[in-house]
């Protein structure tokens, strides 16, 4: 069942009960940034899985008691310094967002630690997400200094409403699994040393039950995200221009010394 996943080398996976696919999200050292190969192969596994007739549900989780920091600061550097990996990551940033959307089969994220950027992309834009009381959601793109592109545009206001959505993305206000419970941003939040238990067993239902009415249900539903895509595509077109500007490099430099951005005050717009 694996074999066919074998191209996509910056993932782990493993097949925990019948039927289900587990994605690990692994890189030791960074809390599971992703570095360019994992976030390509983060844009299009989801197709293979799509094609693959031996699954009928995923779980997605990060390795090591956390999700995802989100991109290493070695993508970012090369995203600043070189236009042809600009153009390829957006391409794969987008392709990620879509690919997981129409992916038939549904996604379980168990959400544990921190999950930040395209890690929690992925965390959110899953079918059902369940995650640790303690978990920290932080989307980072404005601490950055770059607009708040790759899955929030699209999701966040939808499952919050607009006021939280501003106050959360444009402060770049961290929640709590707890918290993101209450607000609707995560399916479920249980205590931390449950996550995976329940995770795996919210997958197992999914994969014993009729493919069709829910793989069905999961492509009605999520017109409401392809309604709002020309809203993701725009936040994403935003969020890459702002890879040329100077705020991304002040925002990096504050967070591989961890202090607190200072940006110029003027503005072009």
């Amino acid at each position: 069942m694996l074999e066919r996943y074998e191209q996509f080398r910056a993932l782990r996976f493993a097949v925990p009960a019948e039927r289900v696919l587990e994605i690990i999200l692994e890189n030791p050292h960074t809390l599971n940034a992703a570095d360019a190969d994992m976030h390509r192969d983060l844009a299009y596994v989801w197709q293979e899985i799509d094609a693959d007739p031996n699954v009928s549900a995923v779980l997605v989780r990060g390795a090591g008691g956390a999700f995802s920091s989100g991109g290493s600061f070695d993508l970012i550097e090369e995203m600043i310094a070189d236009y042809d990996a600009l153009v390829r990551v957006w391409k794969e940033a987008r392709d990620l967002v879509y690919n997981i959307i129409n992916c038939s089969k549904p996604v379980v994220s168990a959400i544990e630690g921190v999950a930040v950027g395209a890690g929690l992309a992925v965390a959110l834009l899953a079918d059902i997400s369940v995650a640790g009381h303690s978990a920290r959601l932080l989307d980072g793109h404005t601490r950055l200094g770059v607009a708040a592109g790759d899955h929030s545009a699209i999701i966040w206001p939808l499952l919050v409403g607009m006021a939280k959505a501003k106050y959360h993305l444009l402060l770049n206000e961290p929640v709590t699994g707890v918290e993101a419970e209450r607000m609707g941003l995560v399916s479920l939040a249980v205590e931390d040393d449950k996550v995976y238990e329940t995770a795996l067993g919210l997958a197992k239902r999914l994969a014993a039950g009729s493919p069709t009415a829910i793989r069905w249900t999961k492509y009605a539903l999520n017109n409401w995200l392809r309604v709002a895509g020309p809203i993701f595509d725009t936040s994403l077109a935003l969020e890459f221009l702002g890879f040329r500007g100077p705020d991304v490099k002040e925002g990096l430099e504050a967070l591989k010394n961890k202090r607190t951005p200072h940006f110029s005050p003027q503005a072009p717009l």
